[in-house]
């Protein structure tokens, strides 16, 4: 794979990145409005729409019966259960918190997939799976006088996402990207509806503003898009650590849009963060390269 190749795959990972912050901060607005369980059924709903068109379009089966497979089905659950760890610490929390804990996910994923995988990783890569968590633990700051539980959820969807990114790994390598995200989103389209009538309200409310709606819903789809082109383009061990341009951006976004103050711990394990995950990132792939021992 040839240097324009990975310089097209990181303008691609970074627009992606920027519109998963903008979607976020469209989330967050949008919850000061609407309850979770509305924002999530426009946010599935709306991708649903937009995956099973892509997937159409791009002559994919819609199907496959092993849509109903006990690892997909799995998957499925953790996306419900992170989206709502994600929307709800969205509304409860500042964003460049939520951005920074959420995007620690490679960390946890790692240990995943030596205790469930049994992949083999050494002492550099859990060097940088302790520092990862210790960024986590000091934006959480859990033994902290008057600590906020609220920032649960962003732990929710931490772990909830990582479990996604995690089975992911064995989803059929036959799938199109497209028809998965369909399943997901049918999968979950339903339990967002239930739980709306289940909380006594309207599908859409009446407060509902559609100049944020419509352009959050489709921004992040966008966001998914860019996200699978940037990894076909380029090699994944450069393109890949530029996902935690997301943190930056997210950090911009809550001090110019939120009136945000990240404090000095904060910024501190954010960059604890995107140092070790850019470092397991590419270590990773170093070691698929090179054939040496991790």
């Amino acid at each position: 794979m040839n240097k324009n190749n990975n310089v097209q795959g990181i303008f691609l990972m970074m627009a992606s990145m920027v519109a998963f912050a903008i979607a976020d901060t469209l989330v967050k607005i949008t919850t000061a409005v609407m309850s979770t369980a509305q924002v999530m059924f426009f946010l599935l709903g709306g991708a649903f729409f937009i995956f099973a068109l892509m997937a159409k379009l791009q002559n994919n089966r819609l199907n496959d019966p092993r849509a109903f497979s006990p690892i997909l089905l799995l998957r499925y659950l953790a996306e419900i259960t992170g989206m709502v760890g994600m929307v709800m610490a969205l509304a409860n929390n500042p964003i460049s918190i939520v951005g920074a804990i959420t995007q620690a996910s490679p960390i946890l994923v790692t240990v995943g997939a030596v205790l469930f995988l049994n992949e083999k990783v050494g002492w550099r890569r859990w060097c940088s799976v302790v520092i990862g968590f210790i960024g986590v633990l000091l934006i959480v700051q859990p033994g902290a006088n008057g600590f906020d539980y609220a920032v649960l959820w962003a732990i929710l969807a931490f772990v909830s996402l990582s479990i996604r990114d995690l089975t992911t790994r064995l989803v059929p390598a036959d799938m199109p990207s497209a028809s998965l995200a369909t399943y997901t989103m049918a999968a979950a389209t339903p339990f967002t509806i239930a739980w709306v009538f289940f909380n006594g309200e309207s599908l859409i409310p009446a407060q509902v503003d559609w100049l944020v709606v419509i352009p959050m819903v489709v921004i992040g789809a966008l966001g998914y898009m860019l996200l699978i082109a940037a990894l076909r383009a380029g090699e994944v061990s450069v393109v890949m650590p530029f996902r935690y341009s997301r943190i930056i951006f997210l950090l911009v976004i809550g001090v110019v849009v939120f009136n945000e103050k990240p404090g000095p711990l904060v910024l501190l394990g954010a960059s604890l963060i995107i140092g070790s995950g850019t470092y397991m990132m590419w270590r990773e792939q170093h070691v698929k390269k090179m054939n040496i021992p991790s």
